[in-house]
């Protein structure tokens, strides 16, 4: 089994650091998950400049992270789940939302349940989806060219999902009252 290292802004490979510093500066620290993918500069810097790129869009703080969460989930990452709860918590999820996502269900709420739905169906048919999922999106308020960011947030998030499975990163204090297991 390989080990991966949780790199710092010292240890890091020099040009994987700014991507590094960037998340520092945004999270207020460098999460495991992407200090370990900053082994590879090609990764750490595609995950950065792509969540950069989705956090950008049309989708409110609470949407996205029920995007990242649903992903999360249906990817098993555990580390992902647990930070991605904590986020969804602190942008005004509903707790009982979070835990339908956390328990493969979809939320109540029809709105997230449409946009957890659709990234799901967009995971598990691998981009197949057919005219009712498509109508169901759009049809709880969300606009077609929506359907296209979603597929920007499911890229960065398939980084960090595929990379936590295989360099299984501790998790932090601050997420570990959302710890998860697969």
């Amino acid at each position: 089994m390989h080990h991966y290292a949780i790199h710092t802004l010292d240890t890091a490979p020099e040009k994987s650091r700014p991507s590094l510093a960037a998340l520092k500066q945004n999270f207020g620290l460098i999460p495991n998950l992407a200090a370990t993918m900053a082994e590879s500069p090609t990764l750490v810097n595609g995950f950065v400049g792509a969540l950069a790129n989705f956090m950008g869009g049309s989708f409110n703080g609470a949407e996205r992270q029920v995007l990242l969460l649903t992903n999360a989930v249906t990817n098993r990452c555990a580390w992902a789940v647990a930070f991605h709860s904590t986020a969804a918590l602190k942008e005004g999820v509903a707790e009982a939302e979070v835990e339908a996502i956390r328990d493969a269900r979809l939320p109540k709420e029809r709105r997230l349940a449409a946009l957890s739905a659709l990234t799901r169906n967009l995971i598990e048919k691998r981009g197949h989806l057919d005219e009712k999922a498509l109508a169901d999106f759009t049809g709880a308020g969300f606009a077609p060219a929506q359907v296209l960011e979603v597929i920007a947030g499911l890229a960065a998030s398939v980084m960090a999902n595929y990379a936590g499975n295989i360099t299984k990163p501790p998790l932090e204090a601050p997420f570990e009252a959302q710890a998860w297991r697969v």
